[in-house]
């Protein structure tokens, strides 16, 4: 069952979904009511807490180590709650405007010109999303560096460009060391589940050049800088201590098309075996999937989620074999 026009914004016409067997119901309170499991992309808002019920499952991006409210509520109704983003693998994987001057930034080309020195990005968070930021950045021709706590990471990152960046443990003196300097500064830390730490106070953020920019990544999950507050497509960008922020929470939103299939592709498999067969079994056989668990019968089932919203934790296994 699909809302009607859930896919305009991705340019995904209704006819699209009813030809491969979906039914179109013309209201969202419809869907909620008839379904056993709701995928979507943001967290329930408070318009849809009347729809949740303990027999309910919601497999979406929930990011509850930044929203207490909406995991009390979540724990109250009896939901099961699985969160996109605590779904990991064994390894721990998952299966540019705001410099313009415009925008009050420096007016600094990235990969620099004939005789001008090139951008200065920093990457915390050699993750994903970091190593992403760090391909498209070196690409450019930016003085890239980037800082993980993970030698791992960062030897891997190393390796796939070349070199062509600076690799650095993550650490206060290094951190303060190059955010001094840096035109743009990239946060991309997770935590699976957790709230992101505060790695950067007021303070620091003030050393900072005049019209920097910052791009939290991680603002769903709460922020890694003092300043940083969420903030929306429609209006995505402030400058707090003269420098530019861009703290756009569901920043794939930006390319709705390519991103709603990307998602599709990457949770589609998990959704298909919880309904094929049953919430237990699908976990039991599937690892990644049970790390996905939030929430259950009341209870909060990561370990990350517990400990940022200081609520007691409950294994999977017992939960699921209550």
């Amino acid at each position: 069952m699909v809302e009607r026009n859930a896919g305009r914004g991705s340019h995904i016409a209704n006819r699209a979904y009813t030809a491969t067997g979906a039914t179109v119901l013309d209201r969202a309170r419809d869907v909620w009511s008839r379904a056993d499991m709701v995928m979507k992309v943001k967290e329930p808002l408070a318009e849809e807490f009347a729809h949740l019920r303990p027999d309910l499952t919601v497999f979406t991006y929930l990011h509850l180590a930044a929203q207490p409210e909406l995991a009390n509520i979540l724990c109250e109704r009896g939901v099961t709650a699985i969160g996109y983003e605590t779904i990991a693998l064994d390894d721990g994987s998952w299966g540019r405007g705001v410099l313009q001057a415009e925008h009050g930034g420096r007016g600094v080309l990235l990969g620099g010109a004939s005789g001008v020195r090139p951008g200065k990005v920093v990457v915390l968070g050699a993750g994903t999303v970091g190593a992403s930021a760090c391909q498209v950045a070196a690409g450019m021709g930016a003085d890239v560096s980037v800082l993980d706590v993970n030698p791992t990471r960062l030897r891997y990152i190393h390796d796939i460009l070349g070199g062509r960046l600076t690799t650095l443990m993550s650490n206060r003196a290094n951190l303060e060391e190059e955010i001094v300097d840096a035109d743009l500064l990239i946060g991309s830390v997770l935590i699976t589940g957790d709230r992101t730490p505060l790695l950067l106070p007021r303070d620091r953020i003030k050393q900072m050049k005049r019209g920097a920019a910052i791009v939290d990544v991680s603002i769903d999950q709460g922020g890694f800088a003092e300043t940083s507050r969420p903030t929306t497509h429609r209006d995505p960008i402030y400058v707090e201590e003269r420098v530019v922020h861009y703290c756009v929470t569901n920043m794939p939103a930006l390319v709705p098309h390519t991103s709603t299939y990307a998602l599709t592709n990457a949770t589609l498999s998990y959704g298909l075996a919880m309904a094929d067969k049953g919430l237990q079994q699908a976990m039991q056989e599937n690892r990644p999937l049970a790390r996905g668990l939030n929430v259950h019968a009341g209870k909060v089932t990561h370990a990350g989620v517990a400990s940022a919203l200081k609520m007691p934790l409950a294994s999977v296994e017992e939960v699921l074999c209550a």
